[in-house]
């Protein structure tokens, strides 16, 4: 994880938390005098959400010290996982940086911003919702066939693989090869916070295992799936065992 956190009460209880589960924290630094990125989400009776951000020592996070500063990392991995919550010069940067190297770019565009079709093509796997790729393209998602569209005018900026995330509907999946849409197992939604954060980590760790790229979107679609059925962010996100359990079948 390369990153930045306050020096406040927020910061320690994060990094003490990625800790746990086994995550590098070395490259998570420490702004003494800023307060640490929070959300503030509310959650509607349908478990739907939404969230207001207030960046702190996201905005920090900088190309020389955090991104020039892992390419030892860069050099050893095989994905760069992307989001938007640091700032997008920064974003940029990190994925010009791992052009260098073999490193495959995941970049998840959220929370929603507007940025350029040349921005977007040195991305290999483009992960948006259906707000976000509405804020990309211009389309409005709401069924499989807006969806498609979508997925193709992003494909045609240069992206190898867009997977759309829809929801209780799954997810799609579309390359230059095909389309393919992934549906979603019926679960009772508590909370959809922290769904999308399951979903990309979900796709990493299964590409990192060596499934194919549409068995990669099920296992991904799978640890989204869970996350809707607890309430919380960190709290939601399920463990491994019970995504490849839910993945090979069980309830």
């Amino acid at each position: 994880m390369v990153g930045r956190v306050g020096g406040d009460a927020f910061g320690p209880v994060l990094v003490e938390n990625l800790a746990r589960q086994g995550v590098d924290t070395d490259r998570v630094r420490i702004e003494q005098e800023t307060s640490t990125g929070v959300a503030v989400i509310t959650v509607d009776d349908t478990g739907e959400n939404r969230i207001i951000i207030s960046a702190g020592a996201n905005d920090r996070v900088d190309m020389m010290s955090d991104v020039d500063g892992a390419e030892e990392l860069l050099r050893e991995a095989r994905f760069l996982i992307l989001q938007f919550e640091i700032p997008l010069e920064v974003v940029d940067y990190a994925i010009e940086k791992a052009a260098q190297y073999p490193v495959r770019v995941i970049l998840n565009p959220a929370p929603a911003a507007s940025v350029s079709f040349d921005f977007l093509g040195r991305v290999d796997c483009l992960v948006p919702n259906e707000t976000e790729t509405k804020e990309l393209t211009g389309i409005e998602v709401g069924d499989l066939g807006s969806a498609r569209k979508a997925a193709q005018k992003l494909l045609d900026c240069g992206i190898r693989e867009v997977v759309i995330t829809l929801g209780e509907s799954g997810a799609l999946m579309a390359t230059n090869q095909g389309v393919i849409h992934v549906p979603a197992r019926k679960v009772e939604v508590v909370d959809t916070t922290a769904a999308g954060d399951a979903f990309v980590g979900g796709l990493a760790v299964a590409l990192v295992r060596g499934l194919a790229p549409e068995e990669a979107v099920r296992y991904a679609t799978c640890a989204g799936t869970l996350a809707v059925t607890q309430f919380g962010a960190q709290t939601s996100l399920p463990s491994a065992e019970r995504v490849r359990e839910f993945y090979e079948g069980g309830d």
